[in-house]
Formats: C-alpha cells, sequence, structure tokens
C-alpha cells in the first residue's frame, strides 16, 4: 500500500492545525485551498497535471466575475487546453474578507 505523505512549503500561508497544505498518496496530489502564485516569482504553474479544481464563493453575484477571471487564467496557464473538471459551490468562509477559496486534485509522475 502506498503511504500518505504530507506535502507542506514555508512559502506558502500555514495550515490551521486541522489539515495539510497538500497530500501526496501515489500519483495524485490534493492541494488544500490557497493562493497559487510562486512566492519568490509571482508566476503560476502549468495546470496540466490539475484534474479537478473545486471553487467555493461567498455569495452567488460573484459567480459571473469568477468564471470570466477563471477562464481567463485557464486560457493563459493551460497550455495543452484540456480543462480540469470543477465544481462550484456556495459557502461561508472561514475569514470574512475572503471571496473565493479554489483547491485542487492534480496526477503527478515520481
Amino acid at each position: 500500500m502506498t503511504p500518505k505523505t504530507r506535502i507542506e512549503t514555508p512559502l506558502a500561508p500555514p495550515p490551521m492545525p486541522v489539515f495539510s497544505q497538500g497530500v501526496r498518496k501515489g500519483p495524485l496530489l490534493a492541494v488544500s485551498g490557497q493562493g497559487g502564485g510562486g512566492p519568490a516569482t509571482g508566476t503560476y504553474p502549468s495546470l496540466d497535471d490539475v484534474i479537478m479544481l473545486r471553487c467555493y464563493l461567498t455569495t452567488r453575484e460573484h459567480f459571473p466575475a469568477m468564471n470570466a477571471a477563471y477562464t481567463a487564467f485557464l486560457a493563459e496557464h493551460l497550455p495543452h487546453g484540456v480543462l480540469p473538471s470543477r465544481t462550484t459551490v456556495f459557502v461561508g468562509l472561514p475569514l470574512p474578507e475572503m471571496l473565493v477559496e479554489i483547491d485542487a486534485l492534480a496526477v503527478i509522475a515520481d
């Protein structure tokens, strides 16, 4: 059986004590909701390995703007064009200033 591995970096916001920044088991990598930009470079990684994105919004009224930004972001950062699957839900987020949170599921090679 493949063990689970906690993924963490001091370059991303620290997680609350009840979850990990990410968890890898075999070729699957689940990343907790957080910003995706590289702190040192401000650039974003390719999303070719991402197979699922889950978007959490605080209000339905933000959906058109989020969807437009999401579409533009993927057009720029997904060079091979196969879109990941997506779920969008409307929820209360942990901090009042949070309007959106996105988590990801990816398949990565060893």
